[in-house]
């Protein structure tokens, strides 16, 4: 039970996410059927946080001009996460035209380094996309990254043994 558990925080963690969740539960030999949903699950819960939320706190953060290494530390944090979230989005913008909720499934759903559900969503607050379809196309995304990576890890565990 623990396990699922640590599947689910896992599935939760910014840039991890599912995509670290589902080899964990592979490597454990847990119930993929169940360890799946429960990464979904944990993987979409921030979302709409994420969406309505995270961006008013970034832009927050960015205009901290608190001299205090800690609150400079926050500031730098927030522009990164901030400008990231702009470029992100702005390439999605240029790349799709049109099928903008297609790259975003697409962007998510590819699992490489800096994309998923954490990033594809606030890319899609800076954009000002629809709040349902964005989730709809985050949650395609998550399900077929976690197909990927369910495939690809039981492809590197049977090559390991």
């Amino acid at each position: 039970m623990l396990h699922y558990f640590i599947v689910f925080f896992i599935s939760m963690v910014p840039l991890i996410e599912l995509r670290g969740a589902i080899p964990y539960a592979v490597g454990f030999g847990l119930n993929m059927y169940a360890s799946y949903a429960i990464a979904i699950i944990g993987n979409m819960l921030p979302v709409p946080v994420i969406f309505f939320f995270a961006r008013k706190v970034l832009e927050w953060g960015v205009k901290i001009t608190n001299p205090n290494k800690i609150a400079q530390g926050f500031s730098k944090f927030c522009r990164f996460c901030t400008e990231k979230g702009h470029k992100g989005g702005e390439k999605l913008k240029a790349k799709a035209g049109r099928g903008l909720y297609f790259a975003l499934f697409l962007f998510v759903g590819i699992p490489l380094p800096g994309t998923g559900a954490w990033t594809g969503t606030l890319a899609a607050s800076f954009l000002d996309m629809d709040f349902k379809k964005s989730c709809a196309a985050a949650m395609c995304g998550v399900v077929l990254a976690g197909i990927i990576m369910g495939i690809i890890s039981f492809a590197v565990k049977g090559a390991l043994t």
